[in-house]
């Protein structure tokens, strides 16, 4: 099951870096989003991020030619037909994702491997929107892509080990660690990290301390490169805020309850680092 072109699905924060470093890897690539204004962003955000790369020597300018030679955009999802994998890394919602799915199934080829960067939902549930449910997979990449060395990969019920391999196998060309786990509500990570997040913001909520008192606990306390309430941010609340309700869906208990705080701060829009506001103000960023 070779996998030499890559589509991804989605150019924001998570989608642009996984084309990044799939280009860089060798990868043919084709990224696609609904407007060619977020392409452009998306294609901008990546030359910035591979001049970064050679400024700390850690690619050459020749090289960094060579991965956005390699790297196309589009708005039209019929330009997967001939993908040998398609990565989607579109918003945090089911619905949404069965639809793309669903489409993707129609366009590409028999024996083209889907993966979803989803951070939480089932695997098993958005591989039944598809035909293919043996050769649908989990391949939950970390903010920032370029940066961070973990892919975590959830195989769901169907999933061959023939896929399995595949994806491992393209993981590791693109750089990462991959490491599996089984179809679960939030996985491995995101069941252990969205609890203590939304623990802060309860904290904060209840007047325990202040903000910058329950980030610099956390970060001097445990050795955290960042407090848990600026990690929020650079998730994205709304992100935060999906995960935890498949987390309180899927398990029914209570101790993954979404804080009224958080709730609140998405109602308004402030969502973080990507809307210049959350915890932190980023409008002057």
């Amino acid at each position: 099951m070779a996998i030499e072109t890559l589509g991804v699905v989605g150019g924001g924060q998570m989608g642009n870096g996984i084309a990044h470093v799939a280009a860089a890897a060798g990868l043919s690539v084709v990224l696609v989003d609904v407007e060619d204004r977020l392409l452009e962003k998306a294609r901008a955000t990546i030359e910035k991020n591979l001049d970064r790369e050679v400024e700390k020597g850690k690619r050459s300018a020749e090289q960094r030619a060579a991965a956005l030679s390699r790297l196309s955009t589009t708005t039209s999802l019929e330009a997967l037909s001939r993908a040998d994998c398609v990565v989607e890394a579109i918003v945090e919602n089911e619905g949404a994702k069965k639809d793309l799915f669903g489409r993707l199934d129609r366009i590409c080829g028999a024996a083209a491997v889907f993966a979803s960067n989803t951070s939480s939902i089932s695997i098993t549930r958005l591989a039944a929107s598809t035909s293919r449910p043996d050769r649908f997979i989990g391949m939950h990449f970390m903010n920032p892509v370029p940066v961070m060395e973990l892919v975590e990969v959830i195989r769901g019920l169907a999933t061959s080990d023939e896929t399995a391999s595949a994806i491992e196998g393209l993981a590791r060309r693109m750089g990462k660690t991959p490491i599996f786990c089984n179809d679960y509500p939030g996985f491995v990570s995101n069941r252990v990290l969205m609890p203590m997040l939304n623990e802060a913001i309860e904290a904060l909520r209840g007047g325990v301390a202040t903000r910058d008192a329950i980030d610099g606990i956390m970060k001097l306390g445990m050795r955290h490169p960042m407090g848990p309430l600026q990690l929020a941010d650079f998730i994205g609340l709304d992100t935060c805020l999906a995960i935890l309700r498949v987390l309180h869906e899927g398990f029914g208990d209570p101790r993954y309850r979404p804080s009224p705080l958080l709730v609140r701060m998405v109602d308004a829009g402030w969502l973080g680092k990507k809307s210049g506001k959350g915890f932190y103000d980023y409008s002057r960023a």
